[in-house]
């Protein structure tokens, strides 16, 4: 999980400073030297973290307290402004050109991820309302232009290329062809390489200089750490980067990247990638990703990922179903689907306050099984699970490659789910559900 370590370590170090009856200079030098080795653990600049722990203790042992906290609630606060400034700030959206089409242009190390980037971009954008397209101009790695192409199918977006052929001329060439087909937006995969060389720079200027993108976004694997730092560095002295896209923040990652890179370059990091899928792209925001590390969850960006996953339609036909205890097993299995378009329950219970940086149990398989049970059911059963006789439960477990106990398990959870969801609706005020789509970020 992303943070892991760095969110224990970061919340162990601010709660024995709110074990403390009242904070004194001492206390706040002693809790912020374990901030700073948290802080070089996860392989944060050694600079950035030095000025970093600057700035808290100072404003920590000033006059800054607020007569509604606590001195130890006041040092959290503080401890998740400068985090959230020391990222950004705000979320750095991308800017737009004032013609018809506009480019971006990607570049990175190989092994970064570039090129499923840019599918995951162009997948983002579409559902913002716009046409873009993908353009292949990484001619020397092997089968780069062929995966280009493959992930640009699955997102639904065309892939202009031209084989071997100088990456300056298909880009532009590709600028002309997603013009006369009324394109809104190009993406170019440039070439990349396992490190930074003058080959490599040179070919990336001269497309920059003929191109013109409205911006050069840089793509870094999170997972190097500091070694991400150093590159997006470099890229920025000979390109001028406007901008970095965080890969790999699913995994293993100590932080070092996400928490320097701002302050290493002065650009933003403006997406996160935050899995394998191609839609598992989300935009940065400092501040939510300063309450995950801090251990106070991310609820705002749960509500989006919620609204996008449960349309208006749906969660008017779960609330009539639900007043009237009228769901089956139809509605148990799309409300499956829908949490696995939130990135499944691991993912959604650690943007809850309190659960950021915690081994959480929860085996994201645990849905294959009651899933698999429901699909061996027929129609009729679904809709009518009051007729599941003990024939019909032993033909359903044979057809999952589950036991009767797995079947009768599952029944008893909707059925209590069903009672839960009546007795919630039976609370709720307003009528047609107002609350349930209030939570979902919906009129």
């Amino acid at each position: 999980m992303a943070f892991e370590g760095l969110s224990e370590k970061l919340q162990g170090a601010l709660k024995k400073m709110t074990g403390k009856g009242r904070l004194t200079e001492q206390n706040v030098k002693e809790g912020m030297r374990e901030v700073r080795m948290a802080l070089l653990e996860a392989d944060v600049n050694y600079a950035v973290a030095k000025d970093f722990i600057k700035k808290v203790t100072e404003r920590c042992v000033g006059q800054e307290i607020l007569s509604s906290l606590t001195p130890a609630q006041q040092v959290i606060k503080i401890v998740n402004e400068e985090m959230t400034q020391l990222m950004g700030g705000s979320n750095a959206r991308l800017t737009w050109s004032s013609g018809p089409l506009t480019v971006y242009m990607l570049c990175g190390l190989q092994g970064a991820g570039k090129t499923t980037m840019c599918a995951k971009l162009a997948g983002w954008l579409q559902k913002q309302g716009k046409k873009p397209m993908l353009a292949a101009c990484d001619i020397y790695r092997p089968a780069a232009i062929k995966q280009l192409q493959v992930v640009g199918e699955q997102v639904k977006v065309p892939v202009f290329e031209k084989g071997q052929q100088d990456p300056v001329k298909t880009a532009l060439e590709a600028i002309e062809y997603a013009r006369y087909y009324q394109r809104d937006v190009l993406i170019i995969d440039t070439a990349g390489r396992l490190h930074i060389d003058t080959e490599l720079m040179d070919e990336l200027a001269r497309i920059k200089e003929a191109v013109k993108p409205q911006e050069i976004l840089l793509v870094v694997d999170a997972m190097t750490g500091q070694d991400a730092v150093n590159v997006a560095q470099t890229f920025n002295e000979k390109l001028e980067i406007d901008g970095v896209i965080l890969t790999k923040l699913d995994g293993d990652t100590r932080g070092g990247a996400a928490l320097s890179v701002r302050a290493v370059t002065g650009k933003p990091i403006k997406f996160s990638g935050i899995g394998e899928k191609l839609t598992e792209l989300e935009p940065f925001h400092p501040d939510r990703m300063a309450s995950r590390i801090l251990g106070m969850g991310d609820v705002m960006t749960l509500i989006e990922n919620a609204a996008e996953a449960f349309d208006e339609h749906d969660v008017d036909k779960l609330t009539r179903k639900a007043r009237t205890a009228d769901l089956n097993l139809e509605d148990f299995l799309e409300q499956m689907q829908s949490m696995k378009k939130m990135g499944g329950l691991k993912s959604m219970i650690s943007m809850l306050p309190g659960m950021s940086g915690k081994d959480i149990d929860v085996d994201d398989d645990a849905m294959k099984k009651p899933e698999a049970i429901i699909r061996s059911m027929t129609p009729k059963e679904r809709r009518n699970p009051g007729i599941l006789n003990a024939s019909r439960r032993k033909r359903i477990a044979a057809g999952s490659g589950t036991t009767v106990q797995d079947v009768n398990q599952l029944i008893r959870q909707f059925e209590q789910s069903k009672q839960m969801m009546k007795q919630m609706m039976g609370q709720m005020k307003g009528g047609k559900g107002s609350r349930m789509r209030r939570m979902f970020g919906m009129k």
